[in-house]
């Protein structure tokens, strides 16, 4: 039986070495958690009850977990169903990154990695395989590959600053440029090349989807509106469904070639729409400066 929410908030920080798991542990202690590092997840329902000891005032707790003690899936899953059956709001965040930048910050740092191979490439891939079925567990993943620590800040202030008001869906709307490569996390991904392409429009090419006149541009063709109200639609018809599920964090990517023009528009209107219903938004454009 799962009790009543406490109002104990959990957040437990696990991912691949070197892609910021101690950036975010001082991420979480600026924004008011109790920050743990290398708890034994059988210890994390004892913290969360110790912390949550006194009366009237809710807790926000951060354990960063990984390897080094130990944690495999089955102790991650198991922790997660006591600490839900308890009442106390649970969210696991893995932090990922693509393998060569991984690479180059341990080069950089000259630290050894703590998982063995005999070279670095074959001591990520092995830690990569280690927790596969870790990061299956995950409610929020975040790669770190193209953020630097003012951007991995402002990331994970929008998704966990302000988590005391009752669970609610938080979505983050990205726009990205194909020809980079498609982001790893994503849950629902569009595609709008099939929109004429501002970079074509010499007076358009230096702008991005942020200016009125690429925005003009995009949406002066029909097909881009009737693209926005049938992918607003799903996503609307969507969302209760993931909530329902347990779900409370959804990625949306909208793509096209660059990353700078249709994909900035109809990112931009998309997360609007979801604003102006009241749902929990973020917006950010991986590419828009490129």
């Amino acid at each position: 039986m799962v009790n009543d929410d406490t109002g104990i908030n959990v957040v437990i920080i696990t991912g691949l070495s070197g892609a910021g798991r101690s950036q975010a542990a001082k991420i979480f202690e600026d924004i008011g958690y109790f920050v743990v590092d290398n708890l034994p997840m059988v210890m994390i329902s004892d913290l969360a009850a110790t912390a949550g000891a006194a009366e009237g005032e809710r807790r926000r707790i951060a354990v960063v977990t990984d390897t080094r003690t130990g944690m495999n899936e089955t102790d991650l899953d198991l922790a997660l169903i006591d600490l839900r059956r308890d009442g106390i709001r649970t969210t696991v965040l893995f932090l990922d990154a693509h393998d060569d930048v991984l690479i180059r910050r341990f080069d950089e740092t000259r630290r050894p990695h703590p998982a063995a191979g005999d070279s670095l490439a074959e001591s990520i891939a092995a830690e990569r395989s280690a927790f596969e079925p870790i990061r299956e567990l995950a409610d929020v993943i975040v790669d770190t590959s193209d953020l630097n620590v003012h951007q991995l800040r402002d990331r994970l202030r929008q998704a966990f600053e302000g988590v005391d008001a009752a669970p609610r869906m938080r979505v983050d709307v990205m726009s990205f440029g194909f020809k980079r490569g498609t982001p790893r996390v994503v849950d629902l991904m569009f595609d709008v090349r099939f929109l004429p392409n501002p970079h074509w429009v010499p007076e358009l090419r230096d702008k991005t989807g942020l200016d009125g006149p690429v925005r003009d541009y995009v949406f002066g063709h029909p097909e881009a509106g009737v693209f926005l109200d049938k992918a607003t639609g799903m996503i609307d018809f969507l969302l209760p469904h993931y909530e329902a599920e347990g779900k409370s964090y959804l990625t949306i990517a909208v793509g096209c070639t660059g990353g700078r023009h249709r994909s900035v528009a109809l990112a931009e209107a998309i997360a609007g729409h979801l604003l102006g219903s009241g749902v929990q938004t973020s917006v950010h454009h991986r590419d828009v400066t490129l």
